[in-house]
């Protein structure tokens, strides 16, 4: 079975940077899993995808318009720290990435300077601005259910959970 529209993926990865440092692989746990043609995947890995089976490797450069967009200067925000969706005693040093509540659900941000009830934070994407080096193996492709496709992502292991 080939990985196009309405197929739920599931596959490993290795993520690198432009130098060879590995920034993320999801080898020490569950393969991820996504809902093919439904934007649940960055543009760059998800074209990628296009017409692999399982067993593929393969290795591919996203750019960074096609990853997590390319670098905003000056993108910048005050939030407030209950916002912020990390635990209660935290430390929030500057340079440290968390996840905060949008009306789009959690985004990654990176803060640049924390106070007692506010924290100042670069609103970028962690990866925007870099070109991303992905290493891939397919683990797994099978039809989506149409509980999956009407919800537009994927279930179960690897995907979203209800």
């Amino acid at each position: 079975m080939k990985v196009e529209a309405d197929k739920v993926v599931q596959f490993h990865y290795r993520l690198n940077d432009s130098e060879g440092n590995e920034l993320e692989t999801s080898y020490d746990g569950e393969p991820m899993a996504y809902l093919h043609g439904h934007d649940n995947m960055i543009p760059g890995l998800e074209m990628a995808m296009n017409g692999r089976a399982v067993g593929d490797t393969f290795s591919t450069v996203v750019v960074a318009k096609d990853g997590y967009g390319e670098r905003v200067e000056d993108s910048q925000q005050r939030i407030p720290i209950k916002h912020l969706l990390v635990k209660k005693k935290a430390l929030l040093l500057p340079g440290s990435v968390v996840s905060v509540n949008t009306e789009q659900g959690p985004r990654h941000v990176t803060i640049i300077k924390a106070g007692r009830f506010n924290v100042d934070v670069d609103t970028n994407h962690p990866l925007a601005g870099m070109d991303l080096h992905y290493e891939v193996e397919v683990v797994d492709v099978r039809d989506a259910s149409d509980e999956e496709i009407a919800h537009g992502h994927a279930h179960g292991v690897g995907g979203h959970h209800h």
